[in-house]
């Protein structure tokens, strides 16, 4: 049995309400011994906590507000909160937090606000921050630049990116995080990834977003990060089971 690790998954959203401690255990049963939930924005945060609570020996819970979550009239007292239960206990890592231009562009200013403020709670506490990057590269790259001084480390989740922003990432102390668009048909990921060394590579799910081929158009789950490995394995020319030690190392790494 090979051991994976699923470095990015919602599994407490609503999408699992009737099947949450059977898909738990689908992915637990597929290798997948430790999944990594981010929060969005203060209504996730008990059901996240629940699930935590549930499967304590497979499900960490991570402390962030998504930039989708980024309004002008709630930031300041989403960001009192999640300031709030990062002191309160020990997390996983700071996020999801990041940049998104897809939906709202509008909001890029305080974004880029709360983005570097969650930045610098990950170097206080030593954590690592999981970014989101939706149309935003550049503009995300831009904020960690600024922020690094040698302690600031962590994953761009859901990489979708050009070989020239891989580098930079990974120059900067991050890791790169893969998913489900790694099996799509068009996508450039595989020609990118077989110039990016494995030690820089974690796998994800985005569960229940972005489902790896053939679940396409369907609810993604944890126990399909394997299809997003297999993948992985032929874009690198690699065994499974070295892409499975690697990705498993590289995440207990960077959390600890």
């Amino acid at each position: 049995m090979i051991e994976l690790t699923d470095t990015h998954a919602h599994l407490y959203s609503g999408k699992f309400d009737h099947d949450r401690p059977e898909m738990v255990q689908r992915a637990i049963a597929a290798g997948v011994t430790r999944m990594y939930l981010p929060n969005i924005d203060a209504e996730s945060i008990q059901p996240m906590l629940d699930l935590e609570a549930a499967f304590p020996d497979h499900c960490f819970a991570m402390m962030g507000l998504h930039p989708s979550h980024v309004k002008p009239e709630t930031v300041e007292a989403e960001l009192a909160l999640v300031e709030d239960w990062l002191s309160r206990r020990t997390w996983a890592g700071v996020g999801e937090t990041g940049i998104d231009l897809y939906w709202d562009k509008t909001t890029l200013g305080i974004q880029q606000i709360a983005f570097a403020r969650q930045c610098e709670w990950a170097k206080d506490l030593n954590l690592p921050v999981i970014i989101h990057s939706r149309e935003a590269n550049r503009e995300a790259l831009e904020v960690v630049r600024k922020a690094q001084d040698g302690r600031l480390r962590g994953i761009f989740h859901c990489f979708s990116g050009t070989l020239d922003e891989a580098k930079e990432m990974i120059a900067l102390g991050f890791l790169i995080g893969v998913g489900g668009s790694l099996t799509y048909p068009k996508s450039n990921l595989p020609a990118v990834l077989r110039e990016v060394p494995l030690e820089h590579i974690v796998l994800e799910t985005d569960a229940p977003y972005l489902p790896p081929v053939p679940h396409r158009g369907k609810r993604n789950e944890s126990a399909y990060i394997r299809l997003v490995a297999e993948m992985l394995s032929e874009a690198k020319v690699l065994p499974l089971t070295e892409i499975a030690r690697k990705t498993t190392a590289n995440a207990r790494r960077m959390f600890g």
